[in-house]
């Protein structure tokens, strides 16, 4: 059997660590597993299979910026891939993210279906049931339910009713395809069997974990920035810090913990994002590695999540494997990362409770090591990414039975 994940990136930001990791996971198991991503980057130079080059996918995002069309350009870089794909005679396509700017998606369908490929289609987030966005909750819009008619986000003559119009052709070009949707969270499986969607097989895995990396470390992070022992530690990281992260409800709450109590660290910021917090905010911009994290994770007290759009979670599932509790809003998947005994979920936007639940850890201290430790084994990577593999087996043999 052979597989040939598409992706916008390999082995760098999650999606294509994910991309890395089930691919490695094939391999142990037999697999042939090829990789693609937008063009030669980082790992993406060794063995992987280049869609596009630097300068369209440059063109592709300016002329999606003005339009909301991303997806609907690169046209001959993906006729090109495709002569490529169709020599590698793949038993199975995974689909991941198609909405970086760097293929065609009206031809990558049209191969599909003329192929007769088998497809299993990995949502890491919402682009392929709205017109354009991501993330929809942040922005209190419902509209992909009603095809995405009057979005909240276009303005302009450019853009106008782009997003009813791409809902419209993304629904027509997976009509008729053999299509497994996988999505990392309950919460996002509900939402695809409320869009056209509904009629597909949709499976759950989520994201997996390397609990070599994110276990309980040995930490010198309070030395090194002169925290005081007997000082609560209030954590946050996040790849991007913005409103959709909960960055204006760090800052709020920032003002309202006793500095002399607390003390709040945010990991992945930014310089703008530093001319926006108070002084006695702790700013870390990058960490060296991922064991690196792990140790900030590791001398913390609490990890705060204030996301308001959320998959999955997985820096919930880091914490927790670092033996740290959780605080997160009831938002998307982030909820289903802990349970009773590794964390408090309150409201999206409450940061009244937010600063209840804060308090409550540091005064009553009700969750273990022990307990935020085997909450996140559930999420071990080879458990995880073994069900890939089993999912295409299941795929496989479904097909050998029809023959």
């Amino acid at each position: 059997m052979k597989v040939v994940q598409i992706n916008t990136v390999y082995g760098k930001g999650s999606t294509g660590k994910i991309v890395k990791q089930i691919r490695q996971e094939c391999l142990t198991q037999g697999i042939e597993n090829i990789a693609a991503c937008r063009y030669r980057e980082g790992e993406a130079a060794g063995d992987t299979l280049c869609v596009s080059t630097w300068l369209d996918c440059h063109a592709h995002n300016r002329l999606a910026r003005y339009t909301h069309r991303a997806g609907f350009y690169s046209y001959f870089r993906t006729a090109l891939f495709l002569r490529k794909l169709k020599k590698q005679k793949p038993d199975i396509l995974h689909l991941h993210n198609l909405h970086g700017s760097y293929i065609n998606i009206p031809l990558l369908f049209g191969y599909i279906r003329k192929h007769h490929v088998k497809v299993v289609w990995t949502f890491h987030d919402c682009w392929p049931f709205t017109g354009y966005c991501p993330y929809y909750g942040v922005y209190g819009c419902l509209e992909w339910k009603n095809g995405c008619k009057k979005c909240c986000r276009e303005t302009g003559v450019l853009n106008r009713h782009s997003a009813e119009r791409s809902l419209k052709q993304k629904r027509k070009l997976t009509e008729g395809t053999d299509l497994t949707i996988v999505t990392p969270s309950r919460w996002l499986a509900d939402i695809v069997r409320q869009t056209f969607f509904s009629q597909m097989p949709v499976v759950t895995i989520p994201n997996g974990l390397d609990l070599e990396v994110f276990r309980p470390r040995e930490s010198d992070f309070r030395e090194k920035h002169g925290i005081p022992q007997d000082k609560f530690v209030v954590l946050g990281v996040a790849a991007v810090w913005e409103k959709r992260k909960g960055l204006d409800d760090f800052i709020e709450l920032a003002g309202r913990l006793d500095h002399d109590t607390y003390q709040i660290v945010l990991v992945g910021t930014s310089e703008t994002v530093d001319r926006m917090l108070p002084q006695d905010i702790i700013s870390i911009h990058r960490t060296e590695d991922q064991i690196g994290l792990a140790k900030i994770y590791s001398a913390s007290d609490v990890f705060v999540n204030p996301t308001k759009d959320e998959v999955l979670g997985m820096v919930n599932i880091e914490a927790n494997a670092c033996g740290i509790p959780v605080v997160t809003y009831r938002s998307g998947g982030s909820q289903e990362c802990i349970n009773e005994n590794s964390g408090i979920v309150v409201d999206c936007d409450d940061v009244d409770a937010l600063e209840r639940a804060v308090a409550r850890i540091r005064d009553t201290h009700p969750f273990s090591k022990e307990d935020c430790i085997s909450c996140a084994s559930r999420y071990d990577a080879r458990r995880q990414f073994r069900r890939y593999v089993d999912l295409y087996n299941d795929i496989q043999n479904a097909s050998d039975n029809t023959i």
